[in-house]
């Protein structure tokens, strides 16, 4: 089954989030349509003459992305807390789980007051595509938290409140854009590309290994990890756990006795303590991105 937003289709969402200005006043599950916000509106750069491709769906996961998007999962007013995540959906960089690692999760995000932005980024292991992780995987990162930083006055969020969220392939981009400098060109024609692409706080879900240099800055973001102990990238978080500690960078780390890999949101497993994980997340962005320094 074919899943392609029309170009003009696509223009009219994203005129819609430019012209609203205001965050709905009713809850995010009343979005119809959630807006869907290009990266580049004449496509991404170098590759704009593919940008009309159509995606494929199935079950819940998407291929083909020549057109990267973010997709806006936005709080009720009432509920809103001045905070935004990207989520980046896994899928091993072949394809897209948007609807687990996604959808579920942004849905979540919205309805405890954060906005929240499903992330469409290129998969350089799809077959037959000419994409590499290291340099357009990075530029869709990169740009996809500037853009959410260009739509913070706009949608009512603090633009040094943005972080990213990412399940396996997606850790991998969560990694790929949190320990490389993000610095803007001040001179860019595009004034979003003059803004810091690196993310304020990231969350890594049973992550692969890609996107990690062999050191980390001293600087990077503050962390919350989760995987299951009987998942074979376990290691990725221990030697994550060691690095963060050896740089001074705040952590919080979840390891589950079970559960394998791609577990999603918990809602599929019968392990109570897998069921809740969620609970986690958000009790860690309560403490340390909503009230950092809380005793």
């Amino acid at each position: 089954m074919k899943s392609h937003v029309p170009s003009i289709g696509r223009l009219q969402l994203f005129a819609c989030v430019v012209l609203a200005g205001l965050l709905p006043a009713s809850p995010v599950a009343a979005q119809s349509t959630p807006p869907v916000i290009p990266l580049w509106e004449k496509g991404a750069p170098g590759f704009e003459n593919r940008k009309d491709e159509p995606e494929q769906a199935d079950k819940g996961s998407v291929t083909n992305v020549h057109y990267p998007t973010l997709t806006a999962f936005l709080p009720a007013r009432e509920k809103a807390n001045g905070v935004a995540i990207v989520v980046a959906p896994g899928g091993g960089l072949s394809k897209l789980g948007f609807q687990s690692g996604g959808v579920e999760p942004a849905e979540l995000l919205a309805k405890e007051g954060y906005t929240a932005f499903v992330l469409k980024y290129r998969l350089p292991r799809q077959p037959g595509v000419p994409y590499k992780f290291e340099e357009h995987t990075l530029q869709d990162g990169q740009r996809a938290i500037r853009m959410v930083r260009s739509k913070a006055a706009e949608l009512g969020f603090q633009a040094d409140k943005v972080g990213i969220l990412g399940f396996s392939a997606g850790g991998e981009v969560v990694s790929l854009i949190s320990y490389r400098s993000g610095n803007g060109n001040a001179s860019a024609e595009d004034p979003v590309d003059r803004l810091n692409g690196r993310p304020d706080f990231q969350l890594l879900v049973y992550p692969g290994p890609l996107g990690i240099p062999s050191a980390l800055p001293p600087n990077s973001p503050p962390a919350f990890l989760l995987i299951a102990a009987d998942d074979p990238h376990t290691s990725v978080l221990l030697n994550l756990m060691q690095r963060f500690r050896e740089t001074g960078t705040p952590y919080e780390c979840h390891i589950y006795t079970r559960g394998g890999h791609g577990f999603g949101m918990g809602k599929r497993t019968q392990r109570l303590s897998l069921s809740h994980w969620p609970d986690r997340m958000l009790e860690w962005l309560h403490d340390e991105v909503l009230h950092p320094g809380t005793k």
